[in-house]
């Protein structure tokens, strides 16, 4: 693993209506967008960015965001599409802790795992308005006890090993990969920038920016704790991107997801 490779695994789809995409600037009315998680395969080991959701999970607790989810969209299995099993995952990075980033954690429990310091905190004890983006606890033993939501974890779950390094700031996760804390979103929230030897730089805005004409407008998604911090967080990214000369990648845009490049095929 000479060459830094970025696979993206499609892990299905989810519906909200246009202005929860589009916070108060709409128009309105249902729209299926992808999940998907990062894997980067480099010299310095594979690192995965997100789990993607929990198809049962969802459709217990979110049913109204009408989950489609194949078993090769599953995390094993994107995985086995590329010849991998979790097992051969040696970091997982949660961006943040929202259920549709962290469902498949519970496949890796030998993991190294980093988040923010702020998202477990936040997780077991999220405001109001954040508890169905925090529903799923299935990543944390910690968690899942503050919260008395222990049933979700898979038999076997403990402190040990669903236990997080956690993070601050800016981060070079490995030589190439960038951790942008880009908050707003979600307290803790981090993007992704990852440079490659013979291709430009990649930019994921995450969470921070759902869609492409999210970023142009600068408008977020409303499921967020600092609106001030996520507009900051957008500029920040645009500025980057132009910058760095990045290509953009968003996590939740399904026209351009439409040309993204999943499965075996991957970007390097």
């Amino acid at each position: 693993m000479t060459d830094t490779k970025v696979y993206l695994l499609d892990g299905g789809s989810l519906v909200l209506d246009s202005y929860h995409v589009f916070w108060n600037r709409g128009p309105g009315g249902e729209i299926r967008f992808p999940v998907y998680s990062i894997l980067v395969e480099h010299a310095e080991g594979r690192f995965l960015i997100d789990s993607g959701f929990d198809h049962d999970h969802v459709m217990k607790v979110l049913p109204f965001e009408k989950p489609q989810q194949t078993r090769e969209q599953t995390i094993p299995g994107a995985l086995k599409l590329l010849g991998l099993e979790p097992r051969d995952v040696g970091t997982v990075v949660n961006s943040h802790f929202h259920f549709d980033h962290v469902g498949g954690n519970k496949y890796f429990p030998h993991a190294k795992k980093l988040c923010h310091r702020d998202e477990i905190a936040q997780a077991a004890t999220p405001e109001p308005f954040e508890v169905l983006g925090y529903s799923d606890l299935s990543f944390s033993a910690e968690a899942a006890a503050a919260r008395g939501k222990g049933d979700q974890l898979l038999a076997g779950t403990t402190d040990a090993n669903s236990r997080f390094e956690t993070i601050e700031g800016d981060v070079e996760l490995a030589r190439g990969v960038h951790l942008l804390f880009t908050p707003g979103h979600a307290i803790g929230h981090y993007s992704l920038l990852v440079e490659f030897q013979t291709r430009r730089p990649i930019l994921f805005t995450i969470d921070a920016a759902y869609t492409q004409k999210s970023l142009e407008t600068l408008c977020q998604a409303s499921f967020h704790i600092d609106p001030v911090a996520g507009v900051a967080s957008m500029r920040r990214l645009a500025r980057l991107a132009e910058e760095r000369e990045a290509e953009l990648m968003f996590s939740h845009d399904a026209q351009n997801f439409a040309h993204y490049q999943t499965g075996p095929k991957f970007y390097g």
